[in-house]
C-alpha cells in the first residue's frame, strides 16, 4: 500500500475539516485537534496496522456502537456505519479507503470522549453560570497517549465519565427504561372526568394495574384483581408510590395530573434521563468539599457529606417559572448571616415598594421597612415625605427590611457571592413547603430546615451546635455574620430525572422549559455550541 498516498489523503481531510463519510461531515470544531493527532504520527494512520484495524480501534468502535446506552446520539459517532466500513477494509483496500476509515474513527473517538466527559452542549450557551473549561481534556494528547496505545480501551473510556454515584444510577435507570420502551408503552390508562378516590368505581383498573407493574410501583407479586370495578387496596398504594416519584401530591387519588404522568410515553422519560446525564457531565470531576445542591424542578436541596452520601435533605421554594426564575450556577458559600436585613432589590423596589408608598405614606413602617442611603444610614422608618419618595424614584435611596421573624428572608441567610444576587434563606411563610409545586419566590431559594442547614455547615466550627444556631436566630444580635472557615460549593441545578440511592427513579415537570431548549439544540446535531 502506498503510505505516501494515505498520508496525503489524511492531510487533505485535516485541511478541509470535512469528511463526507460522516453522518455530520463538518468537524471544524475538532479540526485543530485532528491536525495535532496526525502531526504526532507524521500523518500515518493511528488505528490501522498493515491495513487492518488495531485491537484498540475495534474496542473504540464497539463503544461508539453502544453510545445510546450512555444517553448519547449514535448518529453523532456513525454507530450504524462501522460494520460497512470494516467490510470495506476487507474488500477494497485503497489509500483513500484507509485514510477515510482512520479519519472517521479519529473524529468519532474525539467527539465521543468529549461528549462523555463534559457533555455535548456548553452550559454557557444557555446562560448558565457553570464553567466546563477547566474540565476539558487535551484531546490530541488524550487520544494519542491514553486510547491509541491502551491495553484496556474500555477501562480508559469508563474513566472519562463523571465519577458520581448519582450519574451511575442515572445511567442504570436509562438502561432499564430503554428496555421497557423496547417492549412498548403498554395500555393507555383512561382519563377521568372527576377525581377517583379509594373505594370508587373506576373502569381503568386493568390498565392502571398493568401500567404500575410496568413502572415498578406495583410489585409483580402483589395480587390485584385487574377485573375488579373498584379502585382500592394495593392499587391505591401503588398510585401513592407513583405520585411520590413524580412530584405529585401523594393522595392516593387518581386525578387528571396523575393520569397525565402515568400516560407519559417512555420515550419522554428516556429523553429526561438523557438530559440528566448531559447535565451531570457539566459538573467538575471532583469538589474540594462536599457540595450543597438545590435542584429546581425537584424543589429539593441536599447537603452532601463524605463518600457522596446525602447528609441533609429538605424542601425548597424556588423562583417563579413565568417571571423570576432562579438562575443555574455554581459558586462557593462563604458566610452565614443570622437575623439579616433584607436589602430590597431594585426591581422589587420599583415594582412593589414605591407603588405601595405612593398609595400609603405609612407603608414603610407597616411593613417593617426603613429607607436608607447606600452606606446603610437610616433616613426614615416612618412616614415617607415627598422629598424621600422623589429620591427613591430617582434611585438615590434604597429600602431594607428590618431583621426579625417577619423579615422576608426569615432569620438566616446563606451567602455564596454571585452576579445574580441569589442566596439561600429561611422564610416567615413555611406553609408553602407543603405544596407539591413550589416556584413562588423572586429568584432566591427558601429552605425548609434553615437551622439544621446552618448547624451542618458550621459543624466543624465550635460552638455552633444546633442549639446555638437556633439561639442566634431567635434572640441573637441582628445581622450577625459568621464566616465559614472552609468555603462550601453550592450548585443550583436543573434536572428533571433524579435517581435515588435505592435506584428509584423520580421525574419532574420541565417548569422552566430548559429540557425542551436542550433537546432543540441537540436535535440540530454536530457541531454543538461549545
Amino acid at each position: 500500500m502506498d503510505a505516501g498516498a494515505v498520508s496525503a489523503r489524511l492531510r487533505e481531510i485535516a485541511a478541509s475539516g470535512k469528511l463526507a463519510d460522516l453522518h455530520w461531515p463538518h468537524f471544524s470544531d475538532y479540526r485543530l485537534h485532528f491536525q495535532h493527532i496526525y502531526d504526532a504520527s507524521n500523518f500515518a494512520p493511528v488505528w490501522l496496522h498493515d491495513g487492518k484495524p488495531t485491537p484498540q480501534a475495534m474496542a473504540v468502535i464497539q463503544a461508539l456502537e453502544a453510545s445510546q446506552q450512555k444517553g448519547l446520539n449514535p448518529d453523532d459517532y456513525d454507530a450504524s456505519r462501522w460494520s460497512e466500513r470494516l467490510q470495506a477494509l476487507n474488500t477494497s483496500v485503497t489509500p483513500d479507503t484507509l485514510a477515510r476509515f482512520d479519519a472517521a474513527l479519529t473524529v468519532g473517538a474525539m467527539r465521543y470522549i468529549s461528549d462523555l466527559h463534559i457533555g455535548r452542549v456548553n452550559p454557557r450557551h444557555f446562560n448558565f453560570g457553570i464553567d466546563i473549561e477547566q474540565n476539558k481534556y487535551d484531546l490530541p494528547q488524550f487520544v494519542s497517549t491514553k486510547v491509541v496505545p491502551a491495553i484496556n480501551v474500555q477501562a480508559v473510556l469508563d474513566g472519562v465519565e463523571p465519577p458520581y454515584n448519582g450519574y451511575k444510577h442515572t445511567e442504570d435507570a436509562l438502561h432499564r427504561y430503554q428496555q421497557l420502551a423496547a417492549q412498548g408503552d403498554g395500555p393507555i390508562v383512561p382519563d377521568v372526568t372527576k377525581t377517583i378516590a379509594p373505594g370508587d368505581t373506576y373502569p381503568g383498573v386493568s390498565q392502571l394495574t398493568q401500567r404500575l407493574r410496568l413502572f415498578g410501583d406495583l410489585h409483580p407479586d402483589t395480587v390485584v384483581d385487574a377485573n375488579a370495578p373498584t379502585y382500592s387496596g394495593a392499587l391505591v398504594e401503588g398510585v401513592k408510590t407513583f405520585q411520590s416519584r413524580h412530584g405529585l401530591a401523594v393522595t392516593g387519588k387518581v386525578d387528571k395530573a396523575t393520569i397525565r404522568q402515568i400516560n407519559t410515553p417512555l420515550a419522554t422519560r428516556i429523553r429526561q434521563l438523557q438530559d440528566a446525564l448531559e447535565r451531570w457531565r457539566w459538573l467538575p470531576p471532583q469538589f474540594p468539599q462536599p457540595p450543597v445542591v438545590a435542584n429546581i424542578p425537584e424543589f429539593i436541596l441536599r447537603a452532601f457529606g463524605p463518600n457522596q452520601k446525602v447528609a441533609l435533605e429538605m424542601n425548597v421554594v424556588v423562583g417563579k417559572a413565568l417571571r423570576t426564575q432562579t438562575p443555574i450556577f455554581a459558586k462557593d458559600m462563604k458566610y452565614i448571616v443570622f437575623r439579616p436585613y433584607w436589602n430590597v432589590p431594585t426591581s422589587i423596589l420599583r415594582a412593589e415598594i414605591i407603588p405601595g408608598i405612593t398609595k400609603d405614606r405609612s407603608y414603610i413602617s407597616k411593613k417593617n421597612f426603613e429607607v436608607t442611603d447606600f452606606s446603610g444610614k437610616v433616613i426614615t422608618d416612618g412616614a415617607v415625605g415627598d422629598d424621600v419618595l422623589a429620591q427613591l424614584r430617582a434611585g438615590k435611596l434604597t429600602v431594607r427590611q428590618k431583621p426579625g421573624p417577619k423579615n422576608s428572608l426569615g432569620l438566616v441567610k446563606f451567602l455564596f457571592p454571585n452576579e445574580y444576587s441569589v442566596y439561600l434563606h429561611s422564610t416567615p411563610a413555611p406553609q408553602l413547603f407543603s405544596q407539591s409545586r413550589r416556584d413562588f419566590s423572586h429568584g432566591c431559594v427558601r429552605v425548609e430546615k434553615p437551622a439544621e442547614l446552618a448547624a451542618y455547615l458550621l459543624r466543624n466550627q465550635p460552638p455552633w451546635t444546633l442549639d446555638k444556631v437556633q439561639e442566634a436566630m431567635q434572640s441573637g444580635p441582628d445581622n450577625q455574620q459568621v464566616n465559614l472557615t472552609t468555603p462550601v460549593p453550592v450548585l443550583i441545578l436543573y434536572v428533571t430525572a433524579v435517581v435515588e440511592e435505592d435506584g428509584s427513579v423520580h421525574f419532574f415537570n420541565d417548569i422552566y422549559g430548559y429540557d425542551q431548549k436542550l433537546e432543540e439544540v441537540l436535535a440540530k446535531g454536530q457541531p454543538y455550541p461549545g
